[in-house]
């Protein structure tokens, strides 16, 4: 029996373990992969406070490091089972049930992809899923936005800023995103700033050691063009891993699990932090947040219940 379990290690669950086992909690932390989350696959980070610049695997590995040293109990399974609307929390998975007074979902969300050859190999090497992330390693080069919602609109706006030219690239050929944004982008477009490429979709990747260009189908007229790029991001939305949570926490539209500011769901001892909450900014530094705020509330909680 622990006092939290922890289902998720990227930088929301970290962060919670460290502040639980400081004071004085048992934790488990389980873990599908490797602790660190998205992060471990991140270059060079730059935005999180402390760190003028660093790699996402060494912040991933200091974070899990100081955990560790606090006592950090770790399993590395996936969950197959959730039975936490009772008193005590029971969480299944392929290497036994286990079993705590509360639990934290830090299950994270995964950016879509857009499922063409070479993607994988160009992540960091000129494909980025977070523009607010890696915005500023662009600066003055030319660069693709994929995505027809707010969030490729707040890329381009957020980018404009920093690169020499945007290419929005959208398989309709009208936008999902709100019209007043829209109104910005095409200001944008007239100072060239912004071009759209409308009813296409990326066909290829092309590039050595790094991205420098795309292929890119009309879906009407099937003609295939080339547009020489430095970056490409990819903005076509996020997927949380809450499909076996759908019958029992309460979740937006998008599958994000809803929480108060305390990072409470709708079932009692049942916390939800970082990517996977239904809120605004995903970011390291919010999920870190997050993370210490849903700690700070269960130790109040505990002690109340048990």
């Amino acid at each position: 029996m622990y006092d939290i379990i922890i289902v998720g290690g990227g930088p929301a669950g970290l962060t919670a373990s460290i502040y639980a086992l400081r004071a004085k909690k048992s934790v488990l932390l389980i873990e599908k992969f490797s602790p660190g989350g998205q992060v471990v696959q991140t270059g060079k980070i730059e935005n999180y406070p402390g760190f003028k610049s660093i790699e996402g695997a060494e912040l991933s590995r200091l974070m899990f490091e100081q955990a560790s040293d606090l006592g950090l109990e770790v399993v590395y399974s996936d969950i197959l089972n959730y039975d936490i609307t009772g008193k005590i929390k029971k969480v299944k998975t392929y290497e036994g049930e286990f079993e705590a007074k509360t639990i934290i979902l830090a299950l994270g969300a995964v950016a879509r992809q857009l499922d063409v050859e070479n993607e994988k190999k160009f992540v960091g090497k000129g494909i980025s899923y977070c523009a607010t992330c890696d915005g500023n390693f662009f600066k003055d080069k030319v660069v693709a936005v994929v995505g027809g919602g707010n969030t490729s609109f707040e890329d381009c706006l957020y980018l404009s800023d920093i690169v020499k030219k945007i290419y929005l690239i959208h398989r309709r050929d009208e936008f999902r995103g709100d019209a007043h944004t829209l109104e910005k982008l095409k200001t944008l477009a007239l100072n060239g700033k912004i071009e759209f490429v409308l009813n296409s979709v990326v066909k290829e990747l092309k590039g050595e050691e790094k991205l420098n260009s795309i292929l890119v189908e009309n879906k009407i007229s099937k003609e295939v063009r080339e547009i020489k790029v430095d970056g490409l991001f990819v903005a076509i939305g996020r997927q949380p891993d809450t499909a076996l949570l759908k019958d029992i926490l309460t979740l937006d539209k998008n599958g994000y699990i809803i929480t108060d500011e305390n990072m409470c769901t709708n079932v009692d001892g049942v916390y939800a932090i970082g990517d996977v909450r239904e809120k605004r900014l995903r970011q390291i530094v919010t999920a870190c947040s997050d993370g210490a705020i849903a700690s700070v509330d269960i130790i109040d909680y505990i002690s109340k219940n048990f």
